[in-house]
C-alpha cells in the first residue's frame, strides 16, 4: 500500500492522498511531494509554502 501525505499551506489543509495523486492534482513532480516532507525544507518555509506530512500506518 502506498504512503499517504497531507498537504498544508500554513494552517490551511489542502488535500490528502498518495504522492502520485497529489503531484497530479498540484501539477508538480512526485519527488516534490517527498521534498516537502523534509525537515530542512520546513525550516526554510516561512508559512507561505506548501508542506507535506506523511501519514503513518499502525
Amino acid at each position: 500500500m502506498a504512503a499517504e501525505y497531507a498537504v498544508y499551506k500554513g494552517d490551511q489543509f489542502i488535500d490528502l492522498g498518495t504522492a502520485d495523486y497529489l503531484a497530479n492534482k498540484l501539477g508538480v513532480l512526485r519527488k516534490t511531494i517527498w521534498y516537502w516532507t523534509a525537515p530542512a525544507y520546513w525550516r526554510k518555509n516561512k508559512g507561505n509554502s506548501l508542506i507535506a506530512i506523511r501519514i503513518e500506518d499502525d
